[in-house]
């Protein structure tokens, strides 16, 4: 039997992530990855002056702060962040159903960029690796938007969508660049970065 490659890489490294998201954590299932679930509260407050990656790249670095100081050297801490940039405007969570339809009515027939940072720590390093995905979104109708926020309530996703629920089925025309960061990993990324760094 063949094993996994990255699985065999890491040998008894732990990959900690740091992430709450079904999502994510299904990901590094996917990936074959065991991992292990940190929380830590952190303010997601970042410099008006950054724009579009910028500021999925330093929230991604700053959710890894706290366990700098106390990880073991067999530990990988995994941060990430993702951000919607349409029109020089990052389209972060909405606050409510207002809010949401509003970000949705924007992004209706509009190309827009779905951007997520990734951030990998050590006890000896850091590396960040971004990921750029563009989004084409068809014209959405008010029932169109009114269905999907009564059906999904997408307020934990930037932009107000999920990529994966009833709104990327209808509304999405064309994808360039890797889906899975769209949803909010760019898991080739991800691979390809923890392979590098286990040597």
């Amino acid at each position: 039997m063949i094993d996994n490659p990255l699985v065999q890489k890491l040998g008894n490294h732990t990959i900690i992530l740091a992430s709450g998201s079904p999502r994510r954590q299904q990901f590094f299932k996917d990936l074959g990855l065991e991992v292990e679930i940190r929380l830590q509260d952190v303010d997601e407050v970042y410099p008006e002056t950054l724009k579009g990656q910028e500021i999925s790249a330093f929230l991604a670095e700053l959710k890894a702060t706290p366990f700098k100081e106390n990880l073991a050297s067999h530990e990988i801490v995994i941060t990430s962040d993702t951000v919607v940039w349409h029109k020089g405007e990052s389209l972060a969570k909405a606050a409510d159903e207002a809010e949401a339809k509003h970000m949705l009515q924007k992004l209706s027939g509009a190309w827009h960029e779905v951007i997520t940072s990734v951030c990998f720590t050590t006890s000896v390093e850091q590396r960040l690796v971004n990921a750029v995905t563009k989004v084409k979104f068809a014209v959405l109708s008010e029932e169109e938007i009114a269905y999907y926020l009564q059906k999904c309530k997408p307020y934990d996703k930037a932009g107000a969508y999920g990529i994966q629920e009833w709104i990327g089925a209808i509304a999405i025309e064309r994808i360039e660049g890797s889906y899975n960061t769209v949803v909010g990993l760019p898991t080739h990324l991800v691979y390809k970065t923890l392979m590098d760094m286990v040597s």
